[in-house]
């Protein structure tokens, strides 16, 4: 009815009976038609904002009351988008049936079926055939497990990507809110960086741009305001701060119709994984080459057997039997020789990475992340809530030219004139992008930034009022602070008229505006050369105790003031500096310590003055007495030549802009073939994040921008988790190392026995049925032990692997001499089995000879070696001629696996010959 309603005129608008039931004055169809269609006639007609706020029965002070949820989720629906539905396990089964190679097995098993069952009746006659199709199902379902528990893992982590939190007033009350959790009608606080949650209204706010680019592909910011005032989910805050109004949620909002328009695709595939299926092809040519050469020798030997006879025109069942066992051959050999296990090996690794890695606070974004992490070289750091504990506290202020501790007591204000003290509120107050609310608990609580909180904290500490204090004064125009002035401004209307602007920022160039100060009777004075130096002193030594300073400065411009002209930055009073503590974290030292010893560089790039970052840098173990400390002013104005000699002794950059940082992440990827893991939480930090080769985000201090452009989400904000990931990235090169190592080695011999035996005697040893069981323990299982190894303290005690992976490829047994023999058939099949099973023991350690060590610790491991043995038992003694093998003596099982074991003392030995890196 409202959709038909919508057609109409809007003054026509029609209530639907269902939404005048709930309370509500306008359906969702019409909301959405004014936000998305910006229609500004419409929303006139409904009497503006306001009078779509009172259709939707909220207040811009108090929100919706949560006594109404249920009936505004009945009606407006709820926040969420329709997903596509999880693919089941028999999806997985059926791709991994679409095989070729097991596709053309199947066709060999049903013509031995068929041929068998003829010729030999039933049940003798299908043992081949069924052993085939047993062997084919065993590696179909096996694969789609492993795929089924994959595409689970992801969904997991998808879900974990998707948490995002927003600041909303309801009941009255500023909260936190899960993005899901919003209705039409919340009130929804935006600021720089943050991610529009759904469509809504402009209500309030300050110099707001928006980056409609995901949505419209416009680079070009909107403004939007109170006569331009329709903001859009995915959309992203790039300047300024506003207050929401939510008018369409979930699939109704303009992005949910675009995500319903898009069929979800499947994971892309990493560098790693591209690489590796560039090798499996390689080797699947050769393989075939060699299959293609068996299948010949093969059959010229049965030919030349038969013409020897004098047989050739007289085939009998068996013979057709014998040529389609050769044709299984053939086509097992390819199978067994394309290492379709390396990719396998690769997703498990990643997939085992990632999940562990939710477990140690980073949450992987992007696949590839995980092995890039492993070849890092040198980490940019921010220093802020990275190495540092972002609780901000002012521990010592400058007003009045006195320097104060505070120590947490209201003591510390009693000294300070009233005159003073009311600017300084003032200031705090009214120049914040925080706020001071009262929670559910009836708790006062500080939202906003770091800084904010401590500089709101101390307006408190001083017996301020946050409520009281921004209703003496109405703020006029607000500048937010950005990363490029490093400054935040306000104009304020005064009550007595005129108007005020006041200047927050860094202190150098907060200071830099005002010619002026207050002294220590609160009046306002001259700022002559002593008092300058004097408070450019107090700045330094603020700074060399490792605080954060800020100069708090204001200005009375008059009466004619206009609010579509800038802030002026000139002829400010200063009325204090203040000294922010952040600690530094607990562990970083070691951390930094531990990334020195594994060969990679830590840098801090930070926006903080330089003897504050030199001091910071020292105390974290950063800044070393040959390393090189630079302010980004400095740094920007450096030829490459310069730049050349400077940034391998760089070690802190201050004051950088977010250019200077892309700069050097850049310069240090393309001039130095660096592996650049970049740490950021700002929007500023965005470039950055991208151009480097891993991006990490905070997830507690991180903008959505930021956390958008990174591929690793560090969810506790702490430089030694960043270092965890590092070693979880080194760990999947290693495990791939090792199944490489083990299965090229399986690969050669699988080729040079069926190859070898087949020119020399004219039959293979293995079966089709024993090949796709070895090729079962190469692949699937092999990648599931040996890609499950968890990392160990001993990585990060190594160089970074670089921007290439250095497999060592060492042959560690050799196997030949085979007979057509049965029992001797089925010694080769066991030998070659337990060769396998050893081998991938010796892989467990690419250097060390001690492969035993921490092998219990990894359950998967010994649960696949337990199983594969288990299993290996059952072929050989039970299975018989459905698997063409021989029960054996107690005898016979020890010379095979002897000679399987031959391969762990070969590659010992190998282990201790030096080899080269590349």
């Amino acid at each position: 009815m409202c959709a038909l309603a919508g057609l109409s005129l809007s003054s026509d608008y029609i209530v639907p009976q269902e939404v005048k039931q709930a309370g509500f004055q306008i359906c969702a169809e019409e909301l959405g038609s004014i936000v998305e269609g910006h229609d500004v006639k419409k929303l006139k007609i409904h009497d503006g904002v306001e009078g779509i706020a009172e259709k939707l029965c909220t207040t811009i002070t108090k929100g919706i009351s949560t006594s109404e949820i249920d009936r505004r989720k009945q009606v407006y629906g709820v926040n969420k988008f329709t997903e596509t539905p999880p693919k089941g396990f028999w999806f997985f089964v059926w791709e991994a049936v679409q095989d070729t190679t097991l596709m053309i097995l199947g066709f060999c098993a049903f013509v031995s079926l068929l041929v068998g069952i003829v010729m030999e009746g039933w049940p003798k006659g299908a043992h081949d055939g069924l052993g085939i199709v047993a062997s084919i199902l065993l590696v179909v379902f096996v694969t789609a497990t492993s795929d089924y528990r994959q595409s689970l893992q992801f969904r997991d982590l998808d879900k974990e990507k998707k948490k995002i939190v927003v600041q909303v007033t309801r009941n009255g009350l500023r909260q936190k809110l899960s993005i899901y959790d919003l209705l039409p009608g919340d009130i929804v606080h935006l600021s720089i960086g943050d991610q529009v949650p759904a469509d809504g209204l402009f209500m309030s706010g300050y110099s707001l741009l928006i980056n409609e680019s995901s949505l419209t592909g416009e680079s070009e910011p909107v403004n939007v305001n109170a006569s331009n005032p329709f903001l859009l989910s995915g959309t992203k805050v790039q300047n300024g701060s506003c207050k929401m109004l939510v008018t369409t949620v979930g699939m109704r909002t303009q992005w949910g119709k675009l995500m319903a328009t898009l069929s979800e695709g499947g994971d892309d595939e990493t560098p790693l994984q591209v690489k590796l299926n560039g090798v499996a092809t390689v080797i699947g040519k050769i393989g075939l080459f060699f299959a293609v050469v068996t299948f010949a020798v093969l059959v010229q030997g049965l030919f030349t057997r038969k013409l020897e006879e004098g047989t050739q025109w007289i085939w009998s069942g068996d013979e057709a039997m014998e040529m389609l066992e050769f044709f299984a051959i053939a086509v097992t050999i390819v199978v067994v020789a394309v290492p379709e296990g390396l990719p396998l090996a690769v997703t498990l690794s990643l997939a085992f990475a990632m999940k562990k890695m939710m477990n140690d606070k980073a949450l992987v974004r992007h696949l590839a992340a995980c092995e890039t992490m492993g070849s890092a070289t040198t980490i940019c750091s921010d220093k802020t809530g990275t190495l540092t504990t972002n609780h901000m506290t002012v521990v010592k202020t400058c007003i009045c030219g006195e320097i104060k501790e505070v120590n947490g007591s209201e003591k510390f204000g009693s000294s300070i004139p009233e005159s003073v003290r009311k600017l300084l509120l003032e200031s705090i107050f009214n120049n914040t992008g925080g706020d001071v609310v009262v929670n559910e608990a009836k708790k006062v609580e500080i939202l906003g930034t770091p800084t904010e909180t401590a500089l709101l904290e101390l307006g408190l500490l001083l017996g301020g009022d946050f409520q009281e204090e921004r209703g003496k004064s109405k703020i006029v125009k607000v500048e937010p602070f950005n990363s490029t002035k490093k400054r935040m401004g306000v104009v304020l209307e005064l009550p007595e008229g005129g108007f005020r602007a006041h200047c927050k920022g860094a202190s150098e160039i907060a200071l830099a505006a005002c010619d002026k100060f207050l002294n220590s009777n609160g009046d306002v004075v001259p700022l002559d050369e002593a008092s300058t130096k004097l408070l450019q002193d107090t700045i330094e030594n603020f700074a060399s105790e490792a605080l954060r300073t800020l100069c708090l400065a204001y200005s009375d411009i008059g009466s004619g003031f206009s609010e579509s002209v800038d802030i002026p930055f000139q002829g400010y009073t200063c009325i204090a500096i203040v000294g922010i503590k952040d600690p530094v974290r607990p562990g970083v030292k070691e951390s930094v310590a531990v990334c020195r010893s594994a060969g990679i560089v830590v840098r801090m790039v930070t926006g903080d003055n330089l003897t504050t970052a030199k001091a910071i840098a020292r105390e974290c173990g950063i800044l070393t007495d040959d390393g090189l400390a630079i302010e980004g002013p400095e740094f920007r104005e450096k030829s490459d030549e310069e730049l050349q000699q400077l940034i391998p002794k760089l070690q802190v950059m201050a004051r950088s802009s977010p250019m200077d940082k892309h700069t050097l992440v850049k310069t240090l990827r393309t001039t130095f073939q660096e592996v650049v893991a970049v740490t950021g939480d700002g929007t500023n930090d965005a470039p950055a994040l991208h151009e480097a080769d891993i991006g990490l985000a905070m997830g507690i201090a991180g903008t959505e921008v930021a956390k958008e452009s990174a591929d690793v989400i560090i969810l506790d904000d702490n430089f030694s988790t960043i270092v965890t990931v590092g070693k979880w990235g080194r760990s999947v090169y290693v495990n791939i190392q090792k199944f490489v190592q083990f299965q090229l080695t399986v690969n050669v011999v699988a080729l040079v026995v069926n190859f070898t035996s087949a020119c020399l005697t004219g039959n293979a040893p293995l079966t089709a049925v024993q090949l796709l069981w070895v090729n079962m323990i190469m692949d699937t299982l092999g990648a599931l032990a040996l890609a499950t190894e968890p990392p160990t303290d001993d990585l990060m005690k190594r160089a970074p692997v670089g921007r290439y992976l250095q497999t060592q490829g060492k042959e560690a047994f050799r196997l030949d001499g085979p007979d057509s023999d049965l029992i001797l058939n089925t010694l080769i099949f066991n030998s070659f089995v337990f060769c396998q099973v050893f081998n991938e023991i010796s892989s467990r350690e690419m250097e060390k000879v001690n492969v035993f060590d921490g092998i219990l610790k990894n359950y998967v491991f010994v649960a696949v070696l337990s199983c594969t043995a288990i299993f290996q038992i059952i072929i050989v003694e039970f299975l018989g001629t459905f698997a063409s093998t021989t029960p054996l003596t107690w005898q016979q099982w020890f010379v095979s696996i002897a000679f399987g074991f031959l391969g762990m003392p070969i590659a010992a030995i190998l282990k201790m010959v030096p080899v080269g890196s590349t």
